[in-house]
């Protein structure tokens, strides 16, 4: 019998060379382990979930004959209209004035990120992007073969002196950012705006953290901002990416972009190749959730992982070594950690679950020009007081033990 086996890899497209598992989703498995305390997945606590009302609105949406018809079948790619009136209304309220049509739902931001790569990025293309930045944003964008630009240190504090390609894809997260915790101040908002509007860049502002501010009062978002100079959204060049998944539940797999018309109009067409639409039942669902009590839901949210970050920032006080430095967020879910020169986040992870039996993220994937590899990324989001204490007392001990050993 002749071995009729093919030798696929070969089959496979050039730009397969890019696309790489994620380490951050070959960690999440670590969580089946019981003995292992995690601060890897950048994932909600689920006892924060309003399960009961999302069983309610499933509930409420079969039960009624009409509904239930539409909840089952197929939609418009655009997305569900009152959830995309619900959204516009909310941002016209948050200082980013636009209509339903400027609105596309999507399954997560990621599947945003994902389209917007395939309408933007040719081979070559170049991206520019902070130092870190969001890892899920890199692979959504691999596949399509850009050209990276880190971001210079320093950039924002002189914006006129940047030397960046021109045309560029500009992405950021200014609130709460992933993997740093770190927010951009107006003042770098507005250096940020101008230096894309000499350079003509197009800007993603990944807003997923946003609503989960603990401290401080808001600071306006990039499309705000850019609406202000622009005179609209039309004539932006920011697109605003939302997501319900750290607020209401992320199963239910509900995103958006909010964008110019023309934008949207063939960001529309890409989801229709894609997927045809975002779940019908779970658009309705979601939409039911947020209509009433969302504001009071997001107050308890905001309570909760305020206090679990003030016992993670308390604990890194407390027992981690001298020359290790962390950022100190207002809101969000990380804490990123910056390590002495010569010790590999990697490497230090290998030992933390052999040794100590505790889990984080590595940083140096999370560079996207040139790597670092002397920081971890720390996630509070999940475990308790009880383990964010125990979990960062191990760190801080293998930590020191590294460093002696130096």
């Amino acid at each position: 019998m002749t071995d009729q086996s093919h030798d696929w890899a070969a089959r496979f497209s050039d730009r397969m060379a890019r696309v790489r598992a994620s380490e951050i989703r070959e960690l999440l498995k670590l969580l089946d382990q019981p003995d292992i305390l995690s601060f890897a997945g950048g994932i909600p606590d689920p006892g924060l979930f309003p399960a009961e009302e999302i069983q309610k609105g499933y509930q409420a949406v079969l039960a009624d004959p009409v509904l239930s018809r539409q909840a089952l079948q197929y939609s418009v790619s655009e997305g569900y209209l009152p959830l995309r009136q619900w959204i516009a209304e909310r941002m016209t309220r948050n200082g980013m004035p636009c209509e339903p049509h400027n609105i596309m739902l999507t399954a997560g931001s990621q599947q945003a990120l994902d389209l917007i790569g395939k309408l933007f990025i040719s081979p070559g293309d170049p991206v520019v992007v902070a130092r870190p930045t969001y890892l899920g944003a890199l692979q959504a964008f691999n596949g399509y073969e850009p050209a990276y630009r880190d971001l210079p240190d320093g950039a924002l504090a002189a914006p006129e002196a940047v030397d960046l390609p021109s045309g560029a894809l500009g992405y950021f997260v200014p609130d709460f950012a992933n993997p740093t915790g770190v927010s951009l101040t107006l003042a770098e908002r507005e250096a940020l705006l101008a230096m894309a509007d000499r350079l003509d860049m197009t800007l993603v502002e990944d807003a997923a953290y946003r609503e989960l501010r603990f401290i401080g009062e808001p600071t306006p978002t990039l499309l705000s901002l850019d609406i202000a100079r622009s005179g609209g959204v039309d004539n932006a060049r920011t697109m605003f990416l939302g997501t319900l998944s750290k607020t209401l539940s992320p199963a239910l797999r509900i995103g958006w972009v909010c964008g110019p018309k023309a934008v949207i109009e063939k960001l529309v067409l890409l989801k229709q190749g894609a997927d045809l639409h975002v779940s019908t039942i779970n658009q309705m669902v979601a939409h039911r959730a947020v209509s009433e009590g969302y504001d009071q839901h997001l107050h308890r949210l905001r309570g909760a992982y305020g206090h679990k970050a003030r016992v993670m920032l308390a604990a890194l006080d407390k027992t981690m070594p001298k020359g290790v430095t962390w950022s100190h967020p207002e809101g969000g879910m990380f804490v990123w950690i910056d390590l002495p020169e010569g010790i590999d986040g990697a490497e230090l992870l290998a030992r933390a679950i052999a040794e100590e039996r505790v889990a984080f993220v590595p940083g140096a994937p999370f560079f996207a020009e040139v790597q670092r590899a002397n920081a971890i990324r720390l996630s509070y989001s999940l475990p308790t007081d009880d383990q964010i204490e125990e979990g960062v007392q191990r760190l801080a001990r293998l930590i020191g033990r590294v460093m002696a050993e130096a």
